[in-house]
C-alpha cells in the first residue's frame, strides 16, 4: 500500500503545469461559471497595475507641463528685449532634449505596468465578458508569470523615444526652432542672419549648421522606420457601432 501511494504522489509531483492547456487558459470562462481563487487574485492584480500605471502616466504628464512651462518662460524673456541674446532658445532647444529623455525613460517604465493590463484584459477580462472567442494569447498565463518573476523593459529606448516626440515634443521643438529663426532673423533687421546667429567666437554659420543638424536628428528620430514593440491599444473602427 505505502509503495503504491509513493508512487501516485511521484506521479502528482511529476506533472507540469501547462499554460497552454484549454482548462489552464480559460480562466475567464471560469469566472462566469463560478467564483476562483485564481480569478479573485487577478482581480486584485489588475487593481493594482492600473494603479501603477496611472501614476506613471501622471509623471509623464508632470514631464510635459514642466517642459510646456519652461519653454513659454525662456520665450517670454528672449522676445522681450532686443537686447537678450538669442543663444536662450538653443539653451531652451537642449532643455527640451533633457524633458523629453526623462519623458522617455519614464514612457518605457509606464509600458511595463501598461503591457500587464493589456495581457489581462485581453485574455481574461474579454474571456469572462465573451467566452466564445476564447483567448488572445494561448501562453498568456506564462507570459505574465515571466514577467513578474523577472521584470523587463518591454520597450526599446529608440521606439519609446519617437513615441514622445511624435505625440508631444515634435511640436514644441518646431516652435522653439521656429523661434530661433525668427529672432537672428526677422527680429534684427539692421544685420544678416549670420551676424545675428554668432555666438561670441562662434561664427553664424557653424551655429546655423549645428541647428539644422540638431533639427534633421531628432526628425529622424520621431519617423525613422522600426518594428513596433509596444503593445497596442486603440484601433480604427466603425465609430457609430456603440451607439446602435
Amino acid at each position: 500500500m505505502s509503495d503504491a501511494s509513493d508512487g501516485d504522489d511521484v506521479s502528482d509531483e511529476g506533472e507540469e503545469f501547462d499554460p497552454e492547456a484549454d482548462e489552464e487558459r480559460e480562466i475567464g470562462r471560469e469566472m462566469v461559471d463560478q467564483s476562483t481563487g485564481l480569478g479573485s487574485v487577478l482581480a486584485h492584480t489588475y487593481r493594482g497595475e492600473m494603479d501603477q500605471a496611472t501614476t506613471w502616466r501622471s509623471r509623464l504628464d508632470q514631464t510635459t507641463t514642466w517642459a510646456v512651462t519652461v519653454m513659454a518662460a525662456i520665450l517670454t524673456w528672449a522676445f522681450s528685449s532686443p537686447d537678450n541674446p538669442h543663444y536662450i532658445l538653443l539653451i531652451g532647444l537642449g532643455m527640451l532634449a533633457a524633458f523629453t529623455g526623462i519623458e522617455t525613460r519614464r514612457y518605457r517604465d509606464y509600458d511595463v505596468y501598461r503591457s500587464r493590463i493589456r495581457i489581462i484584459q485581453q485574455n481574461l477580462i474579454a474571456n469572462a465578458l465573451d467566452p466564445s472567442e476564447g483567448v488572445a494569447h494561448s501562453d498568456w498565463r506564462r507570459k505574465l508569470s515571466e514577467d513578474y518573476r523577472r521584470p523587463t523593459l518591454k520597450v526599446p529606448w529608440g521606439e519609446a523615444l519617437a513615441n514622445r516626440l511624435r505625440h508631444v515634443y515634435l511640436p514644441l521643438f518646431g516652435i522653439m526652432l521656429a523661434a530661433w529663426a525668427f529672432r537672428v532673423s526677422v527680429f534684427t533687421p539692421d544685420q544678416s542672419w549670420l551676424a545675428s546667429a554668432a555666438i561670441v567666437v562662434i561664427p553664424g554659420w557653424a551655429v546655423g549648421a549645428v541647428v539644422t543638424a540638431f533639427s534633421v536628428a531628432v526628425v529622424a528620430a520621431a519617423f525613422w522606420p522600426r518594428e513596433r514593440r509596444a503593445k497596442g491599444e486603440f484601433r480604427e473602427g466603425e465609430f457609430g457601432e456603440w451607439k446602435d
